[in-house]
């Protein structure tokens, strides 16, 4: 198939196209996905976490870090859409625009387009695209709302959770959720005053929990820590290798294929002027309006 080819070859005019295809549902996207080959080992980070800490700043660092080394790297930016007209701002490519003419970035901004869970509905499917080009890492970055963004540890190898110094009260509010997924804490703004403290405090609530999570100190607008967090991440790739919970993640992830693709029969829109007219008749049940669509 032409198009497999063209991105093994990394051709950025065909990558573009094809996430457009498969993000869009389009014709032939489904013949495409057919064809995608997974052998290649290309890690996925995932990078997650509270708004305002940084993981913006955060991927901008490990992008500059990346290419000092001649690695080519694709970023996945998904940003809150409305939940009215699914536009979004995008605004995440601002943060990034040093390297928009590097040949060896490719980044696309994704729109959340109302999916919880801090991704977008089609990501599972980008990301497996862009496995299949000639990419020697994979971000994903998620749209930053807090611990409802867990659904990102069922498609990253790693699993970084940015916080700053001043989320100690939030952790307590944050540890049943996002804080559980983590694979490494990034303490982010670490020049800010309470960074060592806030670090000691993560640290003995790990221990507490038992949890095997590297703890890593950054200052991402000065590029600063960076090193340290690779290291962490080389680590734990190499563990993820043997890790036993693959298989879990992969039922997930097959799980939410499996239902889109039954909803797929559901137009969403055509599914809002239905709500529109039977709202308007008194005693309005939603319920039965479901069984009715279902039956």
């Amino acid at each position: 198939m032409q198009i497999i080819e063209n991105l093994a070859s990394g051709n950025i005019k065909t990558i573009a196209k094809t996430l457009s295809m498969v993000e869009n549902q389009l014709s032939g996207a489904a013949e495409l996905l057919l064809q995608l080959s997974f052998s290649k080992n290309i890690p996925i980070i995932g990078i997650t976490g509270p708004p305002g800490a940084g993981k913006s700043s955060l991927v901008n660092s490990c992008i500059a870090h990346l290419l000092v080394e001649n690695k080519k790297i694709a970023v996945l930016a998904v940003d809150p859409s409305s939940p009215f007209n699914y536009g979004s701002l995008l605004g995440d490519r601002i943060r990034m625009q040093s390297h928009f003419n590097n040949p060896n970035v490719f980044i696309r901004s994704v729109a959340s387009r109302g999916h919880l869970g801090g991704l977008s509905s089609r990501i599972y499917e980008m990301c497996d695209v862009l496995r299949n080009c000639n990419f020697d890492y994979i971000f994903i970055e998620t749209v930053g709302v807090g611990q409802s963004e867990v659904e990102i540890a069922g498609i990253a190898d790693i699993t970084i959770v940015v916080l700053v110094p001043e989320s100690g009260d939030e952790i307590q509010a944050m540890k049943s959720g996002v804080m559980e997924i983590a694979d490494i804490f990034a303490i982010n703004k670490s020049d800010r005053e309470g960074a060592n403290k806030f670090t000691q405090t993560l640290k003995k609530l790990l221990h507490h929990q038992s949890k095997d999570a590297e703890i890593v100190q950054t200052i991402a607008i000065k590029n600063e820590g960076t090193k340290k967090l690779f290291a962490a991440i080389q680590k734990k790739h190499i563990a993820q290798q043997i890790n036993e919970q693959k298989a879990h993640l992969l039922a997930n992830r097959a799980w939410q294929l499996m239902a889109s693709n039954l909803m797929k029969k559901y137009n969403y829109l055509d599914l809002l002027e239905e709500i529109k007219i039977a709202q308007t008749k008194q005693n309005f049940n939603l319920y039965r309006f479901i069984k009715n669509k279902l039956t």
